[in-house]
């Protein structure tokens, strides 16, 4: 016990479980899916590191080998991270050469992404495998439930997107 603190002013006791049985169910439903994007997501960042790459990294590279270029925003938008991240992450890809930059001639301020030769031939690379490590992932779920979870999650996520949860959006 450090000086000065006394037992009096500890307050150990959980607090009270006053919610209802469909609340409980609301909040054990965030906690798992939180805790399985974390997992999920621990996972493909160490594969993607196996490529001297950070997952984001990945993402812009992905993006862009089945969209074809893109502005930065609309990478933003695909990766769902800041403006700014999306330049830090073209920063360190264009120092590798795998990406370049270009402003568009119809309107300066937007700026598009392109895959290099070399950025084109490091995702075709790698892609395969990271499929094949993904498929792995998901081989805990029978085919069906594979596409009814996704069926799901889209449908939750729409609806949040949508305002139809009570909570407004930020």
């Amino acid at each position: 016990m450090s000086e000065g603190t006394t037992v009096d002013q500890w307050v150990d006791d959980p607090a009270p479980r006053d919610w209802s049985e469909e609340e409980e169910q609301a909040l054990r439903l965030w906690i798992s899916l939180a805790r399985c994007y974390v997992t999920f997501s621990r996972a493909v960042a160490c594969k993607v590191a196996e490529y001297d790459l950070t997952a984001p990294q990945f993402g812009v590279l992905e993006a862009l080998f089945h969209l074809g270029p893109l502005s930065l925003g609309e990478l933003a938008e695909k990766l769902l991270v800041t403006g700014g991240n999306v330049t830090y992450v073209m920063d360190r890809l264009e120092a590798q050469g795998l990406v370049a930059r270009e402003r568009s001639g119809d309107d300066r301020r937007v700026v598009r992404a392109h895959l290099t030769t070399k950025g084109r031939a490091t995702i075709e690379g790698v892609f395969p495998s990271h499929i094949g490590f993904v498929k792995g992932l998901v081989q805990g779920l029978e085919s069906e439930e594979r596409d009814a979870l996704r069926t799901l999650l889209k449908k939750l996520g729409k609806g949040i997107a949508d305002g139809n949860g009570e909570g407004e959006a930020c």
